[in-house]
């Protein structure tokens, strides 16, 4: 008795559905979760991430960068979060700059397998800082005492109104060399021989989009759309994943104190960078 050729259930062309690329949008500054905060942490991008990596079958995940930077801790956490998946699910990740990716927002960049910016996009400021104000002249002018009593040498630890001691500035810049030596440990790891080795790239330099394609800081100079639909194909459909705001947030109507402070710290983030 002859075999039996079955027909081929193969969908023609037509129905097959295009590929799907799902994109995080990271905008904002990054920071630990408290009152009045709107940017960027761990504890509020968990469940998004996981979503744009497991949902709906992506064939890669794309990250829309727009962050000057902020807690290092938080921008570990997350960039940790996204590698994490990224091994399980085996997806590429690619990731796209806008207005800018320093510091702590390069961070997050360097997550992606490759990193794509605008000519003019802001990219680097591989370096950290710790900034803050002295009022021990303010105070002593206007004839106020400073009274402070601890159980432990290093607790009052440059008290913003008291005279800095040397010990404690030593302290404080040991500790961010740590944090510093860390961020170059990750860019090395993740960027490995693309960087250019004739130019120091950790002092907390940033340069346009141009310039650190140069440093190989990143891939190249492209835009998300037009580069995944060249690596995906012209079909291919973006799913955006993105932080929901409060009603209030969206009108511009968070006034707590907390909210106006936070407000304040960001954008001075921005500002260092012309923005």
């Amino acid at each position: 008795m002859g075999s039996m050729t079955l027909p081929s259930l193969a969908l023609p062309a037509r129905f097959k559905r295009p590929p799907k690329v799902a994109v995080i949008r990271l905008h904002g500054a990054i920071g630990a979760v408290r009152p009045g905060a709107s940017g960027l942490s761990d504890a509020t991008l968990a469940a998004l991430i996981e979503r744009a990596f497991t949902k709906g079958k992506p064939v890669a995940v794309a990250l829309i960068i727009n962050s000057p930077g902020g807690s290092p801790v938080q921008s570990s956490l997350i960039a940790a979060r996204i590698r994490q998946f990224a091994e399980e699910t085996g997806l590429p990740v690619h990731a796209f700059v806008e207005d800018v990716a320093a510091s702590g927002g390069y961070w997050l960049a360097c997550a992606a397998d490759d990193i794509w910016a605008d000519p003019a996009s802001i990219v680097g400021s591989i370096g950290v800082i710790s900034a803050g104000f002295g009022f021990a002249d303010l105070i002593a002018r206007n004839g106020i005492e400073r009274r402070v009593h601890t159980a432990g040498t290093s607790k009052s630890t440059l008290d913003p109104f008291r005279p800095e001691k040397p010990e404690d500035v030593a302290r404080l810049e040991a500790l961010l060399e740590d944090i510093h030596q860390g961020f170059k440990n990750w860019v090395s790891t993740r960027r490995g021989d693309r960087l250019a080795i004739d130019k120091d790239l950790f002092t907390g330099e940033f340069w346009t989009g141009t310039r650190a394609l140069e440093h190989g800081l990143i891939d190249g100079l492209a835009h998300p759309l037009p580069k995944l639909r060249e690596l995906y194909g012209a079909k291919v459909k973006l799913v955006a994943y993105g932080q929901r705001r409060s009603l209030l947030r969206r009108f511009g109507l968070n006034l707590s104190a907390e909210a106006l402070v936070s407000a304040a710290e960001e954008r001075a983030l921005w500002a260092r960078f012309g923005l």
